[in-house]
């Protein structure tokens, strides 16, 4: 049952990374926008999750540092005022 569990948090990971970056590809939503950022975090957290169950160290080290940058334009995108334009 654990396998099934960690295999499953792997493929809402993978989900959540490709949406994103799709939704931002073709413009539907925007990089510093705050639900980008939740996939990011989110789907990043998944997959490091099931890296590190796996033993993929290179993998589950990316995917933290995926988390890392996922949590500071998480906060960014929080704290910047709704009418203020990300800055490049």
């Amino acid at each position: 049952m654990e396998v099934v569990f960690v295999n499953v948090i792997g493929w809402i990971g993978m989900a959540l990374l490709i949406s994103a970056y799709a939704l931002v590809s073709t413009g539907r939503i925007l990089g510093p926008s705050l639900v980008f950022q939740l996939m990011n975090l989110v789907g990043g957290a998944a997959l490091m999750i099931n890296s590190a169950y796996y033993g993929a160290w290179p993998s589950a080290a990316l995917n933290l540092v995926w988390v890392v940058i996922g949590t500071a334009g998480l906060a960014r995108a929080r704290f910047r005022p709704a009418s203020a334009p990300a800055q490049d």
